[in-house]
C-alpha cells in the first residue's frame, strides 16, 4: 500500500471527482456512511455521541456522520464554533441537512464547559482534517485540552486534530488523543512514528473507492507492507527440492553468558526454512547449542568469545547476536569484513564494534542488511532530533553505502538503497524484550539463503516476525509472551501464507 502526502491525498479526491460520475458531496456521503457503520457497530453500548465539527470538509464528514448515527438510534449532539459562521460548501450542505432533524442539537464551542459528559459518551473529533499546517493555537488549543481530559471514548475522523499528515511539529503541540482514528484509503506517515502515532490510537483504514488509476500511477517513496505485497513475495516450498535448494546460513554469535542470543537466532533460522544452518560460537556454548538446536551444526571459534570468522562462499552470515565486544572479537570481525564481499546481516554487537570507527562503515559489503535499534543507529550515524529525522538520515546512508537498513521500532522501517521506505504494521509491544532482535537476525539470514533478494527478505522477514509476535500475544499476552513463543508461532504464519497463496495459483 502506498503512503501519500496530504497534497497527494487532495489530488486523489479531485482525480476521483473528475474521473467518476461522483460529486464532492457524494464522495463525502460515501465516506461518512463507512464511518457511521463502523461507529454504530463498535459503540453499541455508548448511545450518547458528541461530535465536534470544524468548518472545513473534515467538519462536513462529522456533520454527515451525526445525521446518520441519529438515524441509527443514537443520541447525538453537535458542537461547532459559530452556527452562523462560514463553512465549506460540503459542510454547509450537511449542516443544512442536519437542521431537518429536530432531535439533534447544534451547539457552539463556548457551551462545552456546561455539557454533561458521562462515562457512556463517545467524543468524535471532526475539527481539522489533513490540511493542518501549523500547531493549534488559542481557542482551538483550549478546546482540545478540555476534550483530552474527559473520561470518554475518543474517535478522530481521518486524522486527530492538531496532527500533521506528513511531519512532526517541533514545538510541544496540543493534539487530540484518540482511542481510534478512522481514516480513509491509505495510512498517513504520522500514524507510523512514535512521537505522533501515539495520538492516533488504533487506526482503521476505510476503502472509500477513490479512483484506482491514481493509486496505480502516482509515485511515492513510502509504503505500508500489506498482504498484497507479502503474497507477491512469498515463494511456496517446492515438492522436488532438497536441503541444498534452500541455502546455507551461519549464525555468528554468542559469548560467555550470552549464548542464549545465538540459540534464538539459530532456532529462528531453522524454523524459517534454511536448508543448512551452522552456528559459529565459542567453545563455552557448545553443549548449550548442540542440546537446544540439534538440527544446526556447531563451528568453534575461541573459548569464551569468538576470535576468528572464516569466510565461506555460498554462505549467508547473520553476525552479532550475543557476540560481545572483546578486542579480539572486534579484530576478527573487521578482518572478516575486509575479506568477505557478499551481502550479509549485521546486528547488535557487530554494529557496536563497527561504530567504534566510522571508517568501518565502508567495510560493510554492498546490499548487506543492518538492523539497528535507535541507540545502535545513533552510534553508527549520529544523533537526530526525532524519528522522522532519523528515517531521513537512514535513507541518506542507505543510498550512500548501498545497503538496506532495518530501523527497529514499533512500526519498523525498511530503508532500501534506492531510498524507498517500507513500514511494517505487524507486531506489538510484546516484542519489547531482549532476544526479539536476535530472532529477526536469524529470519533475515534464512530468507536470504533461500534465494530471496535482500529487499524482499527484509520485507517478508520483518512482516513474518511481527505476525508471529501477534499470534504469540493472542496466546500468551503481550506481557508474558517470550521470544521463544514467537519462534514457535512461525509455523502457524507459514500455514496462513501457504493457504492464502495457494488459493491464488
Amino acid at each position: 500500500m502506498k503512503i501519500f502526502t496530504a497534497e497527494q491525498i487532495r489530488h486523489w479526491d479531485r482525480f476521483t471527482i473528475s474521473n467518476e460520475p461522483v460529486s464532492s458531496i457524494q464522495l463525502m456521503e460515501r465516506a461518512s456512511e463507512a464511518l457511521a457503520g463502523w461507529i454504530s457497530e463498535n459503540c453499541k453500548n455508548h448511545k450518547k455521541i458528541v461530535i465536534f465539527c470544524g468548518k472545513g470538509n473534515n467538519g462536513g464528514d462529522g456533520l454527515a456522520v451525526a445525521r446518520m448515527l441519529y438515524m441509527k438510534g443514537f443520541d447525538v449532539d453537535v458542537f461547532v464554533r459559530n452556527t452562523k459562521g462560514k463553512f465549506s460548501q460540503e459542510a454547509s450542505v450537511n449542516l443544512k441537512r442536519l437542521r431537518d432533524f429536530s432531535g439533534i442539537s447544534v451547539r457552539e464551542f463556548k457551551e462545552v464547559e456546561q455539557y454533561n459528559f458521562d462515562n457512556r459518551t463517545v467524543i468524535i473529533d471532526a475539527l481539522f482534517g489533513t490540511g493542518l499546517s501549523r500547531p493549534l493555537e488559542g481557542e482551538n488549543k483550549e478546546l482540545i485540552n478540555l476534550l483530552n481530559n474527559k473520561n470518554a471514548i475518543k474517535i478522530s475522523i481521518d486524522i486527530p486534530s492538531g496532527l500533521s499528515v506528513d511531519e512532526i511539529f517541533q514545538e510541544d503541540p496540543v493534539i487530540f488523543k484518540a482511542d481510534y482514528t478512522l481514516s480513509f484509503q491509505c495510512w498517513k506517515k504520522t500514524f507510523l512514528h512514535p512521537e505522533t502515532g501515539k495520538y492516533a490510537g488504533k487506526v482503521i483504514i476505510f476503502n472509500i473507492n477513490l479512483h484506482p488509476e491514481y493509486l496505480e500511477t502516482e509515485t511515492t517513496e513510502y509504503f505500508i507492507i500489506d498482504e498484497k505485497i507479502i503474497d507477491g513475495i512469498f515463494k511456496m516450498r517446492q515438492d522436488f527440492s532438497h536441503k541444498g535448494t534452500y541455502g546455507k546460513v551461519t549464525i555468528a554469535g554468542g559469548s560467555y553468558g550470552k549464548i542464549g542470543a545465538a540459540v534464538l537466532a539459530t532456532r529462528s533460522a531453522l524454523k524459517t526454512g534454511a536448508g543448512l544452518t551452522f552456528t559459529l560460537a565459542p567453545e563455552c556454548g557448545y553443549e548449550i547449542l548442540q542440546t537446544s538446536c540439534p538440527e544446526a551444526m556447531f563451528t568453534k571459534s575461541g573459548n569464551e568469545y569468538i576470535e576468528n570468522f572464516e569466510p565461506e562462499n555460498s554462505m549467508i552470515y547473520g553476525v552479532g547476536p550475543g557476540l560481545g565486544t572483546h578486542e579480539k572479537t572486534e579484530k576478527g570481525l573487521l578482518n572478516f569484513l575486509k575479506e568477505y564481499h557478499d551481502p550479509l546481516v549485521l546486528d547488535a554487537d557487530a554494529l557496536n564494534m563497527i561504530s567504534n570507527d566510522h571508517k568501518n562503515l565502508k567495510l560493510i559489503p554492498e546490499r548487506s542488511v543492518i538492523t539497528p535499534h535507535p541507540k545502535e543507529f545513533e552510534r553508527l550515524f549520529g544523533s537526530t532530533e526525532n524519528s522522522f529525522d532519523r528515517l531521513e538520515l537512514a535513507r541518506k546512508k542507505a543510498v550512500e553505502l548501498n545497503i538496506l537498513i532495518v530501523l527497529k521500532d514499533h512500526h519498523t522501517q525498511i530503508v532500501t538503497p534506492d531510498g524507498n521506505v517500507f513500514y511494517n504494521i505487524t507486531g506489538n509491544s510484546g516484542l519489547a524484550k531482549g532476544g526479539s532482535g536476535d530472532i529477526l537476525t536469524g529470519v533475515l539470514a534464512s530468507l536470504m539463503a533461500q534465494g530471496y533478494s535482500e529487499e524482499n527478505a527484509c520485507i517478508l522477514g520483518v512482516w513474518l516476525h511481527g505476525r508471529a509476535a501477534d499470534l504469540a500475544a493472542e496466546k500468551h499476552s503481550k506481557e508474558s509472551m517470550l521470544p521463544t513463543d514467537v519462534i514457535n508461532a512461525f509455523g502457524n504464519v507459514f500455514e496462513e501464507l501457504n493457504r492464502r497463496v495457494a488459493v491464488k495459483l
